[in-house]
């Protein structure tokens, strides 16, 4: 992660998460009127004048509230307020001053930290010219009126947020790195999984279905292994999504499935496969990522001595075709194979990105067709001369022959399924093309 580091702290509804989208050039946290929508952390990366940064957003800051979250969304923002190296503490020039900034005042004077008194909402030169209440706080020097829906004053701000950092910093942090996005429905244990490999309380974990509602990275690299982990909010069918807010996480979610190169789709082992979770495998399948499937709380299912291996048909059955999918059994209360979990997802991103020599390919598959050729079609023969696999993002593999247009779909199953007793290619998805040579 960057070492300049910016959090955007205030109490709720300020506009904390207009702000970050500005900072970081897309619309990456879920904005609403609603308060409290922002729950856990979220990061994102920007620049200004050649300066490379990070930029936490937060929960609000509540205090003495009915919202069953507020004690876990203020420690998350403490966790932000220690780690960052400049603090935006954010108000808003329509509401004017309240009881919670001033609360919250007194928790970021404990903070040694460069703090930036940001006033919200100043769309026009009168509401900019409000902010002199704010100076009550004594909490900074100055006040800086912007708006963070239009992006008025923020280049004031940035110039003066970003004389702080010693050096440029990195323009992505997380480039280069495996990206693996933890799926599945509401409440089967994705964001207590992440919490335990991370060793930290990462994100907010309650027994309430979409406690997560953004898509939350994390930068894993411990006992030799380095990725970006991504905690996604639960999909759910459409008919079932109710709100605006949980629209726009499943979105969220669905984008995560789309960046990530590995995908662990989390099932709950008290209630089996479900059509949902059929669907979110179809779907990484469909985009080319790397599969795993996570039987959480299998420490709550009754066992016998085949009961792992009919759990696991019967999950390919209802995933067929796909066939090349890996299984781990795990309970995350019971922190049983949870690195196994991961050092097969690993496993899967190496071959994923794994380049096969085109020497290697065709002395161990001209053989295979030699001894099943295509079948002939309409008294044409059909020759395949060589292999090799393409410089593409997939594992993809294209055979030259005199005739690719007569091809069927079964010889393509059959070229895949040599591919894979051969060379593995373990919870990765193959792509078979045919060119006229």
């Amino acid at each position: 992660m960057s070492t300049n580091i910016i959090a955007i702290v205030g109490r709720p509804n300020v506009g904390k998460s207009t702000l970050f989208n500005r900072l970081v050039g897309r619309r990456q946290a879920i904005m609403d009127n609603e308060s409290g929508v922002t729950r856990d952390r979220s990061y994102g990366h920007g620049e200004w004048c050649g300066k490379f940064f990070t930029v936490i957003d937060t929960g609000g800051y509540v205090h003495g509230s009915d919202d069953i979250f507020e004690g876990e969304i203020n420690k998350q923002v403490e966790l932000a307020i220690k780690e960052a190296d400049v603090i935006l503490f954010m108000v808003d020039v329509d509401a004017g001053l309240t009881g919670l900034d001033e609360e919250f005042a007194n928790v970021l004077r404990r903070s040694d930290k460069p703090i930036y008194l940001v006033a919200n909402k100043a769309d026009t030169n009168a509401r900019a010219h409000q902010v002199g209440e704010f100076y009550a706080l004594g909490i900074a020097e100055e006040i800086y009126p912007i708006s963070s829906q239009s992006g008025s004053g923020t280049g004031d701000l940035l110039d003066e947020v970003v004389k702080h950092f010693k050096d440029e910093g990195i323009e992505d942090p997380t480039a280069g790195i495996p990206k693996i996005a933890v799926l599945g429905r509401p409440n089967v244990g994705k964001s207590s999984f992440v919490n335990l490999l991370l060793g930290v309380e990462r994100n907010i974990v309650t027994d309430i279905a979409g406690t997560t509602r953004d898509a939350i990275h994390s930068h894993y690299n411990a006992f030799g292994k380095e990725f970006i982990i991504v905690d996604t909010a639960g999909l759910r069918r459409k008919s079932k999504v109710s709100e605006d807010i949980e629209f726009y996480s499943v979105m969220r979610s669905v984008r995560a499935l789309e960046d990530a190169d590995v995908c662990i789709v989390m099932l709950d082992a008290t209630r089996g496969i479900e059509a949902q979770d059929v669907n979110i495998i179809a779907l990484a399948e469909k985009n080319r990522k790397g599969i795993v499937i996570l039987v959480n709380k299998w420490d709550l299912v009754e066992k016998d001595t085949n009961s792992t291996k009919e759990f696991e048909e019967e999950i390919l059955s209802k995933i067929a075709p796909i066939k090349y999918v890996p299984v781990i059994f795990t309970s995350v209360l019971t922190k049983q194979r949870i690195h196994k979990a991961i050092e097969v997802a690993m496993e899967v991103y190496d071959n994923k990105t794994r380049k096969i020599p085109t020497s290697k390919l065709n002395d161990a598959l001209l053989p295979d067709i030699e001894r099943y050729p295509p079948p002939a079609i309409k008294g044409k023969f059909i020759k395949i001369k060589y292999v090799t696999q393409l410089p593409t993002h997939n594992p993809t593999f294209a055979f030259f022959c005199n005739l690719p247009q007569y091809l069927k779909e079964s010889y393509t199953r059959y070229l895949e399924n040599r591919i894979r007793e051969h060379f593995g290619f373990k919870g990765v998805p193959i792509k078979v093309l045919f060119k006229k040579k």
